[in-house]
């Protein structure tokens, strides 16, 4: 299984930024982790502050990939444009939040990405990436071989 994995702004601070909100691992430290746990998985990790590369990223993982790990960050709730691409990809998308984004201010209640994904998870620290893969999981399992 081919699993992408896409961050959007501030995530690469990580580990350092608003660890009350977001911990204090980094997310390369994360992966390793999540690595050592699904050894069968083929992960790939791409993470960016601007919002057209995002989009070059969810199209591309979307003609390799069996699955797409997204956390567009505060794109998830401004950005029609990677909304546009989740929809656009025949894979399944899975949306990520580290914080629990409705116990948050509410502008960070609406997502424009969430109605094209399969689901999302929010609240979760860290260990959400692993709760939505085990998602993906579940879904292209339910498919089959393709």
């Amino acid at each position: 299984m081919k699993i992408a994995i896409i961050n959007g702004p501030n995530l690469n601070l990580l580990g350092r930024r608003e660890p009350g909100i977001y911990g204090s691992l980094s997310f390369e430290e994360y992966m390793e982790q999540l690595k050592k746990a699904y050894p069968k998985v083929a992960f790939s990790y791409s993470q960016s502050n601007v919002e057209g590369e995002i989009v070059g990223l969810i199209q591309e993982a979307g003609e390799w990939a069996d699955g797409i790990l997204l956390n567009a960050a505060a794109y998830t709730h401004t950005s029609v444009a990677i909304g546009d691409a989740v929809a656009a990809v025949r894979v399944p998308v899975a949306e990520v939040h580290i914080s629990n984004v409705y116990a948050r201010e509410s502008f960070r209640h609406e997502s424009r990405i969430g109605p094209h994904c399969q689901g999302v998870v929010a609240g979760f620290g860290l260990d959400g990436y692993r709760l939505a893969l085990e998602g993906l999981r579940q879904i292209l399992e339910s498919k089959g071989p393709q």
